[in-house]
């Protein structure tokens, strides 16, 4: 499995959106999503490990996991190419809606 299948699941989404806002512990995640067991959730996080979106660190009997600040950037680079031609268009967007304004912002 790669980086686009692991965030492709809504639920590891969830998950990376709960990590966003800082370090949780397994027993947190598992209450953010409470429709799912602690071994689906556990199932989850050891993909989003596994892909490199998320890190672990044991702290006595819990364990704690983190955002990968480069877990994304797969995502990222492949996106870039898109970002071009967003760009591209709402600038033309921006051009048209001036033009037909008269010229006034």
């Amino acid at each position: 499995m790669d980086v686009f299948e692991a965030v492709a699941e809504p639920n590891r989404r969830a998950l990376l959106d709960v990590l966003m806002s800082g370090e949780r512990t397994a027993g947190e995640l598992v209450a953010t999503l409470p429709d799912l067991t602690q071994p689906t959730v556990s199932r989850h996080l050891r993909i989003l490990r596994e892909v490199g979106l998320v890190e672990v660190r044991p702290d006595a009997q819990r364990r704690v996991y983190a955002l990968r600040a480069d877990g994304l950037a797969p995502i990222d680079d492949w996106i870039e190419r898109y970002r071009r031609f967003w760009s591209g268009h709402l600038d033309a967007l921006e051009r048209h809606l001036h033009e037909q304004h008269g010229g006034k912002p």
